[in-house]
Protein backbone atom coordinates (compact mmCIF):
# COMPACT_ATOMS: atom_id res chain seq x y z
CA UNK A 1 0.00 0.00 0.00
CA UNK A 2 0.77 3.95 -0.69
CA UNK A 3 1.66 6.00 2.07
CA UNK A 4 -0.03 9.30 0.44
CA UNK A 5 -3.24 9.72 -1.41
CA UNK A 6 -4.51 11.93 -4.19
CA UNK A 7 -7.35 14.83 -2.86
CA UNK A 8 -10.38 13.43 -2.58
CA UNK A 9 -9.09 10.17 -3.10
CA UNK A 10 -8.53 10.38 -6.74
CA UNK A 11 -6.54 7.06 -8.70
CA UNK A 12 -4.98 9.34 -11.32
CA UNK A 13 -3.10 13.02 -11.64
CA UNK A 14 -2.88 13.97 -14.77
CA UNK A 15 -0.12 16.18 -15.94
CA UNK A 16 -0.67 18.24 -19.30
CA UNK A 17 3.43 19.31 -19.72
CA UNK A 18 3.53 22.04 -22.58
CA UNK A 19 7.19 22.43 -23.57
CA UNK A 20 8.42 25.75 -24.73
CA UNK A 21 11.67 26.01 -26.56
CA UNK A 22 10.98 27.82 -29.54
CA UNK A 23 13.16 30.97 -29.93
CA UNK A 24 16.00 29.77 -27.56
CA UNK A 25 17.35 26.39 -29.43
CA UNK A 26 20.73 26.34 -30.84
CA UNK A 27 21.28 28.85 -33.88
CA UNK A 28 24.26 30.27 -35.36
CA UNK A 29 22.82 33.65 -35.02
CA UNK A 30 22.87 33.06 -31.30
CA UNK A 31 26.47 32.97 -31.49
CA UNK A 32 26.44 29.28 -30.90
CA UNK A 33 29.00 27.01 -32.61
CA UNK A 34 26.14 25.28 -34.80
CA UNK A 35 22.75 24.91 -35.64
CA UNK A 36 20.07 23.14 -33.80
CA UNK A 37 20.15 19.15 -34.30
CA UNK A 38 16.47 18.55 -33.41
CA UNK A 39 14.40 18.98 -36.88
CA UNK A 40 11.25 17.95 -38.43
CA UNK A 41 13.28 16.30 -41.71
CA UNK A 42 16.53 15.53 -39.64
CA UNK A 43 18.54 17.78 -41.51
CA UNK A 44 22.16 18.39 -39.46
CA UNK A 45 25.04 19.65 -40.94
CA UNK A 46 28.27 20.14 -38.89
CA UNK A 47 29.18 23.15 -40.53
CA UNK A 48 28.58 26.14 -38.36
CA UNK A 49 25.54 27.74 -41.09
CA UNK A 50 22.11 29.07 -39.74
CA UNK A 51 19.19 25.97 -40.70
CA UNK A 52 16.32 28.81 -42.12
CA UNK A 53 14.14 26.22 -42.60
CA UNK A 54 14.21 24.73 -39.38
CA UNK A 55 14.30 28.32 -37.22
CA UNK A 56 11.08 28.42 -39.10
CA UNK A 57 9.47 25.39 -38.15
CA UNK A 58 10.20 26.48 -34.38
CA UNK A 59 8.94 29.97 -35.27
CA UNK A 60 5.73 28.26 -35.87
CA UNK A 61 5.39 26.91 -32.70
CA UNK A 62 5.14 30.50 -31.26
CA UNK A 63 2.90 31.84 -34.45
CA UNK A 64 0.33 29.13 -34.47
CA UNK A 65 0.82 25.88 -32.65
CA UNK A 66 0.45 28.07 -29.28
CA UNK A 67 -2.98 29.68 -30.16
CA UNK A 68 -4.45 26.08 -30.49
CA UNK A 69 -2.63 24.17 -27.69
CA UNK A 70 -4.07 27.40 -25.32
CA UNK A 71 -7.44 27.15 -27.09
CA UNK A 72 -7.80 23.33 -26.45
CA UNK A 73 -6.82 23.85 -22.85
CA UNK A 74 -9.00 26.76 -22.10
CA UNK A 75 -11.95 24.42 -23.87
CA UNK A 76 -11.35 21.53 -21.62
CA UNK A 77 -10.15 23.80 -18.47
CA UNK A 78 -7.09 21.61 -18.31
CA UNK A 79 -4.54 23.07 -16.34
CA UNK A 80 -0.84 22.90 -17.56
CA UNK A 81 2.24 22.48 -16.44
CA UNK A 82 4.49 25.02 -18.98
CA UNK A 83 8.49 23.49 -19.01
CA UNK A 84 9.68 26.67 -20.16
CA UNK A 85 13.03 28.19 -21.44
CA UNK A 86 13.29 31.69 -19.95
CA UNK A 87 14.47 33.29 -23.09
CA UNK A 88 11.54 31.78 -24.85
CA UNK A 89 9.35 33.31 -22.51
CA UNK A 90 11.13 36.23 -22.96
CA UNK A 91 10.64 36.46 -26.61
CA UNK A 92 7.05 35.61 -26.94
CA UNK A 93 5.40 37.68 -24.38
CA UNK A 94 1.81 36.75 -25.63
CA UNK A 95 2.67 33.20 -24.24
CA UNK A 96 3.63 34.15 -20.70
CA UNK A 97 0.28 36.34 -20.44
CA UNK A 98 -1.78 33.36 -21.22
CA UNK A 99 0.33 31.53 -18.45
CA UNK A 100 -1.02 34.43 -16.42
CA UNK A 101 -3.83 34.40 -17.45
CA UNK A 102 -5.08 30.18 -17.05
CA UNK A 103 -2.86 30.56 -13.50
CA UNK A 104 -0.94 27.69 -14.64
CA UNK A 105 2.40 26.72 -13.04
CA UNK A 106 5.88 27.36 -14.78
CA UNK A 107 8.61 25.32 -14.52
CA UNK A 108 12.13 25.83 -15.91
CA UNK A 109 13.70 23.94 -18.67
CA UNK A 110 16.65 26.26 -18.39
CA UNK A 111 17.44 29.70 -19.62
CA UNK A 112 17.96 29.05 -22.53
CA UNK A 113 17.06 25.25 -24.47
CA UNK A 114 20.90 24.45 -24.39
CA UNK A 115 22.95 21.44 -22.92
CA UNK A 116 24.01 22.19 -19.42
CA UNK A 117 26.13 19.27 -19.01
CA UNK A 118 28.59 21.45 -20.95
CA UNK A 119 28.48 23.76 -18.44
CA UNK A 120 31.07 24.20 -15.31
CA UNK A 121 29.39 24.21 -11.87
CA UNK A 122 29.74 28.06 -11.71
CA UNK A 123 27.78 28.36 -15.27
CA UNK A 124 25.34 26.19 -14.28
CA UNK A 125 24.30 28.11 -11.00
CA UNK A 126 23.84 31.14 -13.13
CA UNK A 127 21.98 29.43 -16.09
CA UNK A 128 19.80 28.60 -13.14
CA UNK A 129 19.45 31.87 -11.59
CA UNK A 130 19.24 33.34 -14.73
CA UNK A 131 16.10 31.46 -15.27
CA UNK A 132 14.89 32.12 -12.29
CA UNK A 133 14.69 36.26 -12.46
CA UNK A 134 13.44 35.95 -15.96
CA UNK A 135 10.42 33.71 -15.68
CA UNK A 136 9.21 35.23 -12.46
CA UNK A 137 9.56 39.05 -14.28
CA UNK A 138 7.65 37.38 -17.48
CA UNK A 139 4.97 35.15 -15.21
CA UNK A 140 5.07 36.95 -12.32
CA UNK A 141 6.05 33.63 -10.49
CA UNK A 142 9.01 32.23 -9.77
CA UNK A 143 9.66 28.34 -11.42
CA UNK A 144 9.99 25.49 -8.38
CA UNK A 145 10.65 22.90 -10.62
CA UNK A 146 13.07 22.02 -13.12
CA UNK A 147 13.49 19.80 -16.34
CA UNK A 148 17.00 20.06 -18.39
CA UNK A 149 17.48 19.67 -21.73
CA UNK A 150 18.14 16.10 -21.05
CA UNK A 151 21.48 15.92 -19.74
CA UNK A 152 21.83 16.95 -16.43
CA UNK A 153 25.19 17.42 -13.93
CA UNK A 154 26.01 15.95 -10.82
CA UNK A 155 25.78 19.38 -9.50
CA UNK A 156 22.31 20.06 -10.92
CA UNK A 157 19.91 19.12 -8.05
CA UNK A 158 22.50 20.54 -5.18
CA UNK A 159 22.13 23.66 -7.23
CA UNK A 160 18.81 23.77 -7.53
CA UNK A 161 18.07 23.05 -3.83
CA UNK A 162 20.46 26.44 -3.54
CA UNK A 163 18.45 28.28 -5.31
CA UNK A 164 15.14 26.73 -3.51
CA UNK A 165 13.56 24.60 -6.17
CA UNK A 166 10.62 22.00 -4.71
CA UNK A 167 11.20 19.78 -7.23
CA UNK A 168 13.07 17.53 -10.02
CA UNK A 169 11.53 16.25 -13.25
CA UNK A 170 14.76 15.04 -14.66
CA UNK A 171 13.68 11.52 -14.25
CA UNK A 172 12.04 8.54 -15.65
CA UNK A 173 12.13 5.97 -13.39
CA UNK A 174 8.47 5.68 -11.79
CA UNK A 175 4.70 6.35 -12.20
CA UNK A 176 4.30 8.55 -9.15
CA UNK A 177 6.45 10.95 -7.29
CA UNK A 178 9.15 10.06 -4.94
CA UNK A 179 12.20 11.23 -2.91
CA UNK A 180 15.60 10.95 -4.02
CA UNK A 181 19.71 11.71 -3.00
CA UNK A 182 21.25 14.99 -3.62
CA UNK A 183 24.77 14.33 -4.47
CA UNK A 184 27.01 16.63 -1.78
CA UNK A 185 24.30 17.05 0.47
CA UNK A 186 22.25 15.02 3.07
CA UNK A 187 18.53 16.60 2.41
CA UNK A 188 16.66 14.66 -0.44
CA UNK A 189 14.83 16.37 -3.08
CA UNK A 190 11.51 15.74 -4.69
CA UNK A 191 11.15 14.08 -7.56
CA UNK A 192 8.40 14.06 -10.03
CA UNK A 193 9.00 12.12 -12.91
CA UNK A 194 8.39 12.45 -16.68
CA UNK A 195 8.07 10.16 -19.40
CA UNK A 196 9.22 9.96 -23.20
CA UNK A 197 7.57 7.32 -24.23
CA UNK A 198 3.87 9.31 -24.40
CA UNK A 199 5.60 12.37 -25.51
CA UNK A 200 4.84 14.01 -28.76
CA UNK A 201 8.62 14.48 -29.76
CA UNK A 202 8.37 11.27 -30.97
CA UNK A 203 6.49 11.92 -34.10
CA UNK A 204 9.80 13.95 -35.07
CA UNK A 205 12.22 11.45 -33.83
CA UNK A 206 10.16 8.84 -35.20
CA UNK A 207 8.23 9.76 -38.18
CA UNK A 208 6.61 6.71 -38.40
CA UNK A 209 4.69 7.27 -35.42
CA UNK A 210 1.55 9.06 -37.15
CA UNK A 211 -0.90 11.15 -34.81
CA UNK A 212 -3.37 8.34 -34.57
CA UNK A 213 -0.31 5.54 -33.18
CA UNK A 214 0.72 8.71 -30.62
CA UNK A 215 -2.99 8.90 -29.72
CA UNK A 216 -3.44 5.15 -28.71
CA UNK A 217 -0.40 4.81 -27.29
CA UNK A 218 -1.30 8.05 -25.00
CA UNK A 219 -4.43 6.65 -24.33
CA UNK A 220 -3.24 2.56 -23.63
CA UNK A 221 -0.76 4.58 -20.98
CA UNK A 222 -3.55 6.33 -19.78
CA UNK A 223 -5.83 3.40 -19.51
CA UNK A 224 -3.14 1.05 -17.58
CA UNK A 225 -2.19 3.45 -15.34
CA UNK A 226 -6.40 4.49 -14.15
CA UNK A 227 -6.61 0.77 -13.64
CA UNK A 228 -3.58 0.84 -11.34
CA UNK A 229 -4.81 3.98 -9.64
CA UNK A 230 -7.69 2.04 -7.76
CA UNK A 231 -4.33 0.56 -5.51
CA UNK A 232 -2.19 3.04 -5.33
CA UNK A 233 -1.58 6.52 -6.39
CA UNK A 234 -0.56 7.30 -9.84
CA UNK A 235 0.56 9.79 -12.23
CA UNK A 236 0.37 10.71 -16.48
CA UNK A 237 2.52 12.71 -18.07
CA UNK A 238 2.06 13.87 -21.43
CA UNK A 239 4.65 16.22 -23.30
CA UNK A 240 3.75 18.66 -25.71
CA UNK A 241 5.85 20.89 -28.07
CA UNK A 242 4.76 23.67 -30.15
CA UNK A 243 5.50 22.97 -32.95
CA UNK A 244 5.03 19.33 -32.86
CA UNK A 245 1.55 18.85 -31.65
CA UNK A 246 0.50 21.86 -32.55
CA UNK A 247 -0.07 21.40 -36.19
CA UNK A 248 -3.28 21.14 -38.27
CA UNK A 249 -2.18 17.52 -38.62
CA UNK A 250 -1.86 16.66 -35.17
CA UNK A 251 -3.79 18.86 -32.49
CA UNK A 252 -6.92 16.56 -33.67
CA UNK A 253 -5.10 13.83 -31.39
CA UNK A 254 -4.47 16.37 -29.00
CA UNK A 255 -8.28 16.97 -28.59
CA UNK A 256 -9.46 13.50 -28.78
CA UNK A 257 -6.81 12.95 -25.85
CA UNK A 258 -8.11 15.62 -23.70
CA UNK A 259 -11.75 14.59 -24.30
CA UNK A 260 -11.30 11.09 -24.00
CA UNK A 261 -9.76 11.80 -20.18
CA UNK A 262 -11.80 14.62 -19.01
CA UNK A 263 -14.62 12.08 -19.07
CA UNK A 264 -12.80 9.64 -16.91
CA UNK A 265 -14.08 10.30 -13.00
CA UNK A 266 -11.31 10.39 -10.48
CA UNK A 267 -8.93 11.90 -12.26
CA UNK A 268 -7.39 14.57 -10.98
CA UNK A 269 -5.70 17.45 -13.57
CA UNK A 270 -3.13 19.15 -11.71
CA UNK A 271 -0.08 20.94 -12.34
CA UNK A 272 3.61 19.37 -11.07
CA UNK A 273 4.06 21.72 -8.51
CA UNK A 274 0.15 20.77 -7.11
CA UNK A 275 1.96 16.68 -7.59
CA UNK A 276 5.40 17.63 -5.54
CA UNK A 277 3.29 19.50 -2.96
CA UNK A 278 0.71 17.05 -2.16
CA UNK A 279 3.66 14.16 -1.87
CA UNK A 280 5.91 16.31 0.63
CA UNK A 281 2.78 16.82 2.56
CA UNK A 282 1.98 13.59 3.26
CA UNK A 283 5.69 11.61 3.16
CA UNK A 284 7.82 13.82 4.83
CA UNK A 285 11.71 14.01 3.62
CA UNK A 286 13.22 12.68 7.03
CA UNK A 287 11.04 9.09 5.75
CA UNK A 288 13.43 9.10 2.59
CA UNK A 289 16.20 9.18 5.40
CA UNK A 290 15.33 6.82 7.63
CA UNK A 291 14.82 4.13 5.07
CA UNK A 292 18.22 5.03 3.11
CA UNK A 293 20.03 4.09 6.72
CA UNK A 294 17.81 1.18 6.77
CA UNK A 295 19.37 -0.24 3.50
CA UNK A 296 22.34 1.19 4.31
CA UNK A 297 23.05 -1.02 7.13
CA UNK A 298 21.76 -4.18 6.08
Amino acid sequence: MSDFKWPKDKRLAMSIVVNVEEGSEYSVKEGDKGMEPVDELQVHLKKPMRNYGNESNYQYGINEGAPRIIKLLDKYQMPATWTAAALSLERAPQIAAAIRRRSDETCSHGYRWVFQFRMDENEERQFIKDAVTSIEKTTGKRPLGWLSRYLLTENTRRLLQEEGFLYHMDDYSADAPFWDAVQGTNEPMVIVPYALDSNDMKMWVAPSLTPDAWLKYAIDTFDVLYEEGAEQPRMMSLGLHLRIIGRPGRIGALEAFLKYVSEKPGVWFTTRQQIAETFQEQVPAASYVAKDKVGATS
